[in-house]
């Protein structure tokens, strides 16, 4: 039994000491053990990469909602008094209907060039207004004089006189890739200074929206919302540059359903070049028809 004890205490001693030895030569196994325990009081998985941040639209809002404009428009337009009763038709006959000149008022939106007043939107924003009228963001007015006007491309130039005016610099359209984000800036329902997002949904696009016998259509296609009162107004990326003039949405309400569609400033700026130059787009025509060409025609 002595012995027994003996050998039982030995080899109880053995085991500390031999826990001691590892634990001093090895000490990594311990911090392992503890950080073990740490996680399994709080889990964490350190090999997670932490989730990106979601793209901030605001330097780009902050910089291009006070480069854009809200374009008044006033037209004359007359309309028969057929309330009006002429005593003297019974001798005389009937002279005709008084006619009465009715004011009508549009809006829309239009996007500053450059410091010195140069503003660009819409050709049908503008189209047969007697009297054009910009209101910036912070609120001031000017009475805006139309250069010049291009049917084709459903773009005008607009003057006002003024400086030092904050205005979006001008970005490469070409460069734009489907998926990319956009802001469409404008306003709509008389909303002044509404931004709103979207990504590019195609490039390129056709939709037969001007009549115009030469149009040219090659729409940047988003989701961004834009409404009536959006048309003139800024298509601009994440960096805040200007990429586009909103022009139309896809709708059969007359209401944003889903698809909008910008000019590409590509062709705005040799609109524009050429408006402020000659007064007229400058075109060349090589006397053909272009169509395009589907399986049946090939």
């Amino acid at each position: 039994m002595k012995k027994f004890l003996s050998l039982f205490i030995a080899a109880i001693a053995g085991g500390f000491a031999s826990l001691s030895i590892y634990n001093y030569v090895n000490p990594v196994h311990t911090s392992y053990i503890n950080s073990a325990a740490v996680q399994n009081a709080r889990p964490v998985n350190f090999a997670v990469t932490p989730p990106e941040v979601g793209i901030d639209f605001t330097t780009a809002a902050e910089m291009s909602v006070h480069g854009v404009v809200h374009v008044q428009t006033m037209y004359q337009q007359a309309s028969n008094d057929f309330d009006f009763y002429d005593p003297f038709s019974d001798f005389f006959g009937n002279r005709g209907h008084q006619q009465k000149m009715q004011p009508q008022v549009a809006s829309g939106s239009g996007v500053i060039i450059s410091e010195d007043g140069f503003i660009v939107t819409n050709n049908h924003v503008v189209d047969g207004a007697q009297q054009v009228e910009i209101t910036l963001n912070d609120n001031k007015k000017y009475q805006a004089k139309v250069i010049g006007t291009d049917p084709t491309t459903d773009l005008a130039l607009l003057k006002v006189d003024a400086h030092d005016l904050p205005y979006i610099t001008c970005g490469n359209s070409d460069d734009l890739k489907v998926g990319e984000w956009v802001l469409a800036v404008g306003n709509p329902f008389n909303l002044t200074s509404t931004v709103t997002a979207g990504i590019v949904s195609a490039k390129g696009r056709n939709i037969n929206i001007n009549q115009e016998q030469f149009a040219i259509e090659s729409f940047i296609q988003t989701d961004a919302a834009v409404n009536p009162g959006n048309s003139g107004g800024a298509l601009v990326n994440s960096r805040g540059e200007l990429v586009g003039i909103n022009t139309a949405i896809a709708s059969n309400t007359g209401s944003y359903s889903g698809y909008s569609f910008a000019i590409p400033v590509t062709i705005a700026r040799k609109v524009v070049d050429d408006l402020m130059e000659f007064g007229q787009v400058q075109r060349a025509f090589i006397g053909v028809s272009i169509r395009d060409i589907d399986s049946q025609l090939a």
